[in-house]
């Protein structure tokens, strides 16, 4: 009855942990969720006061498609302050947040058979986005060791005669590696060879950089044009629920895109766009975000600590976003005489049925070694949740 299309699409399995732990919760059992990539934090109250403005002015009607035209003027303002780029508004689409802007430009750019390269770990909708544009996910693995970061000997090993796009995260989810400006330029010089391709730069984690400026490969002319950047406002200001994300593109992708989000959702919301105006034509160096900041290197600081102590992981030392990603093969083949641990995907409800720490199974972005940690939660939270998984990872043998 239902189409091939979503027979074929995957569960997110970060949404599908979460629905697990309110399921656990609902029966009284004492979840700690690290499976979500949400802060904790609430709205700053000048972006709240933004929003409640915007209903008293009666900003309740369609907004344009692509957003309103001084959401966009702020957006070009951002990105010329921040990260020195050059745009117009006729360049900025404004969509229900970030994933359904990577939506918007793989289904505007991506032929069905068409290749698509995903350095391993990705953002776990990647795969999912270009299944549905009927691509074909080419996987670039990496290594714990290099803080899995990908080298442009291996994007040009993966590059063929079909592929169209390569899609990254920096900071990423879920490893929180950053790229640096140097590795960046190396990427960006190699794929400047290969002009049919295009690149999306997924910044959504841009404030929550914990080794100094955000570097953008948006910055290297030679590529510029072909560069489509993601970004919002979900992570960095604590807005996950006002869905606001946005692209930064040649005049031809956004009138694309403007073109396919006018057929499926329009414009954002409107007082969600009022908002954003303001959290993003703010100073990005408020007090209300460096307190966010800093709250998570010390809980990343804390988690690595914590983790360090556990004997069999392996830890990767991330430089943004707010998770951690250790390989956790050395427990594979373990049994505390109920369960037996296999993958990762099992540890991961072992964890949950056990003891009640919601995590994601690497499986999900690419790496079968890995489990993800989200530390966007109390340091009691931490303290209690590596607690658990620690004495119960004693009773595998």
């Amino acid at each position: 009855m239902l189409s091939n299309r979503i027979n074929q699409l995957s569960e997110s399995e970060t949404l599908a942990m979460s629905r697990k732990c309110r399921e656990l919760k609902a029966i009284g059992k004492n979840v700690i969720n690290l499976s979500l990539g949400e802060p904790d934090f609430n709205t700053p109250d000048y972006i709240k006061n933004a929003a409640k403005k915007a209903i008293d002015e009666n900003f309740t009607f369609y907004s344009p498609v692509a957003g309103y035209a001084d959401l966009r003027e702020a957006i070009c303002k951002k990105l010329k302050r921040d990260n020195n780029l050059d745009y117009t508004c006729d360049q900025i689409v404004v969509s229900t947040g970030a994933k359904q802007s990577i939506a918007n430009v793989v289904l505007s750019l991506v032929n069905p058979g068409e290749e698509v390269i995903l350095p391993a770990p990705y953002w776990v909708s990647y795969k999912e986005i270009v299944k549905v544009a009927e691509g074909k996910a080419v996987f670039i693995p990496t290594k714990i060791e290099q803080e899995f970061k990908v080298t442009p000997a291996q994007i040009e090993a993966a590059i063929t005669p079909k592929t169209k796009l390569i899609i990254f995260s920096s900071p990423c989810n879920p490893t929180g590696s950053v790229y640096t400006k140097e590795e960046l330029k190396r990427i960006a010089e190699l794929l400047g060879k290969y002009p049919a391709v295009y690149i999306i730069a997924d910044e959504i984690y841009e404030h929550i950089n914990f080794i100094g400026k955000h570097e953008s490969i948006a910055q290297f002319d030679s590529i510029k044009e072909h560069v489509i950047l993601v970004n919002g406002v979900s992570k960095g200001f604590a807005m996950t629920g006002w869905r606001i994300g946005y692209i930064a593109a040649t005049k031809k992708i956004a009138q694309a895109c403007d073109k396919l989000q006018g057929q499926f959702t329009s414009g954002a919301s409107s007082i969600a766009q009022k908002a954003a105006q303001e959290a993003i034509g703010s100073d990005p160096d408020t007090a209300e975000l460096r307190t966010m900041k800093k709250a998570f290197l010390e809980r990343r600081d804390l988690m690595l600590k914590l983790l360090g102590e556990i004997p069999g992981l392996k830890l990767n030392h991330p430089d943004g976003a707010f998770y951690i990603f250790p390989d956790v093969s050395s427990y594979f083949g373990k049994s505390d005489g109920t369960n037996t641990v296999t993958n990762a995907s099992d540890l991961c409800m072992f964890f949950l049925n056990t003891v009640y720490v919601a995590t994601v199974p690497g499986d999900a972005f690419g790496d079968p070694n890995c489990i993800r940690f989200s530390y966007a939660t109390s340091k009691e939270n931490l303290i209690e949740a590596v607690k658990r998984i620690k004495n119960v990872l004693e009773t595998l043998k």
